[in-house]
């Protein structure tokens, strides 16, 4: 009988003797495929020529590698060697990686992928617990990215309540397709760290692209996706008997990482008869909070409820429970739990409180039901005239343009009311559309403070790995 993992690298470990000859993971563009046995022993030797290398508890090991089978051999081994992992993007511009490698000094750094046919003597019993396994550097849509301090205990706590739920997100007989990025938290803890807990099989891309991605749930007979917004949004642009047929084996459909559109979940259920369950999280949460799997029912707008053992609260902008005085459903989210980080590197500073809240930044609400609706970031409030304008409020009327393909509103300096509303928009191909025009529809459907003071006109809005939209480089007077 397996012991309770201590450090996350156990999660192979185990699933290596409960199932030794199923298949791990798979490379969807590749033949490669590696079984748990085969898995635990490539983890082992990779620990071991760290170890060898003089790689001491606490050391960081960078590990820089595409999404594939290399990845999570370097990944698993730096943890088992009691080294703390920082994932990078493999096509990570230089300028940020030496902006990483500088912040994490790092022991070593792993950008060739270990030899998956190496063996070495059993290496158990690294550090676990508190030690931080993971330094993951967030996207930095505040500001420059900081240093994400995971410990073993916050990603063992954040698998164990994910598998708690009814269904599992990952069972053991599950074939996962894992095509988010696994330097992302998101691909890490819902993918790569459930695929391991569970002792399923993972289907491993190296990046999305919607024909292979429909060729791999056919040939791999997916049963499980773990995806974000971009992902659904280019099947739902398949033809619905060809989605239909090439996702016909799956039983689950899980999103996170930014809000799904009510009408790509719409397209996903019609083509398939299956809801997509939505998510809420962040990398310093370890990173699920909530899941529409909670209440079992996937609720457009809604990110669920709170995952067992996680307590969320909405309180005001200096943490006071409550909400915010001008609405008074809406506040800042605050959780606790055993899954929330040690503080940013390299101190701990900024992590949760005393009391072990932590407020994530983004405001929401809580439905009749308590499921939780995100409204927008805190940091991305438009406040005019001493009125609260949330952005997501203005987007969603300007989407209502049907020459609009996807809109952005941000707040900018205005000496008379402190900001005014920006809107930034993409048009769609071949249409047509004045600032005026923009103004005059959202003038009939919005109060005059909330009202555009400026349209912008661009090609494309920025937009992170995972799908989240970039507001904090559209605030500038030119954003082109």
């Amino acid at each position: 009988m397996s012991e309770a993992p201590r450090n996350v690298s156990d999660l192979v470990a185990n699933a290596a003797e409960r199932v030794p000859d199923r298949l791990a993971f798979a490379e969807a563009a590749t033949d490669n495929a590696v079984s748990w046995a085969k898995l635990d022993n490539a983890v082992n030797a990779e620990a071991r020529r760290l170890l060898d290398a003089d790689v001491q508890p606490g050391d960081r090991v960078a590990i820089q590698l595409p999404t594939g089978i290399g990845f999570v051999i370097a990944l698993f081994g730096a943890i088992r060697a009691g080294a703390v992992a920082v994932p990078m993007a493999a096509d990570l511009p230089g300028r940020e990686r030496e902006r990483i490698l500088e912040d994490s000094r790092p022991k070593v750094v792993t950008d060739q992928a270990p030899d998956l046919n190496a063996s070495a003597d059993l290496v158990r019993g690294a550090p676990g617990g508190e030690d931080i396994a993971l330094l993951c550097y967030t996207s930095g849509t505040a500001g420059t990215p900081r240093g994400v301090m995971l410990s073993h205990r916050a990603l063992l706590a954040n698998v164990e309540q994910c598998a708690s739920l009814k269904p599992a997100p990952v069972s053991s007989t599950d074939r996962v397709l894992l095509a988010v990025p696994l330097f992302h938290a998101y691909g890490l803890g819902p993918g790569l760290f459930q695929v391991a807990s569970a002792g399923a099989s993972g289907v491993l891309m190296d990046h999305f692209s919607v024909e292979p991605a429909l060729r791999a749930c056919e040939d791999f007979r997916i049963t499980v996706i773990v995806g974000v917004p971009p992902m659904y949004q280019a099947f739902a642009q398949v033809p619905a008997e060809r989605l239909a047929g090439a996702l016909s084996t799956l039983r689950l459909l899980t999103s996170g990482a930014a809000p799904l559109e009510p009408s790509v979940l719409t397209a996903m259920n019609r083509a398939t008869g299956l809801n997509v369950y939505e998510g809420y999280g962040l990398t310093e949460t370890g990173p699920v909070l909530t899941w529409t799997l909670v209440g079992g029912v996937a609720k457009p707008g809604s990110v669920g409820r709170p995952l067992p053992g996680v307590e969320l609260r909405l309180v005001d902008s200096d943490g006071t429970p409550g909400g915010d005085d001008e609405d008074e459903d809406a506040g800042v989210v605050s959780v606790r739990g055993p899954n929330l980080f040690s503080g940013y590197w390299p101190d701990g500073a900024h992590g949760p409180d005393a009391e072990g809240w932590f407020r994530t930044g983004d405001v929401g609400y809580l439905d009749n039901d308590g499921d939780l609706h995100l409204v927008d970031r805190a940091n991305d409030l438009i406040i005019v005239n001493g009125f609260n304008v949330y952005p997501h409020e203005v987007e969603q009327v300007l989407g209502e343009l049907t020459e609009v393909a996807e809109a952005a509103a941000v707040g900018i300096p205005d000496e008379r009311s402190g900001e005014r509303v920006k809107a930034v928009l993409v048009l769609r191909e071949g249409a047509e559309l004045t600032e005026d025009q923009v103004r005059d529809h959202c003038a009939a459907r919005l109060a005059k403070f909330k009202v555009p003071g400026l349209v912008e006109f661009v090609t494309a809005l920025p937009h992170s790995i995972t799908g989240k939209l970039r507001r904090a480089s559209l605030r500038k007077a030119d954003s082109v």
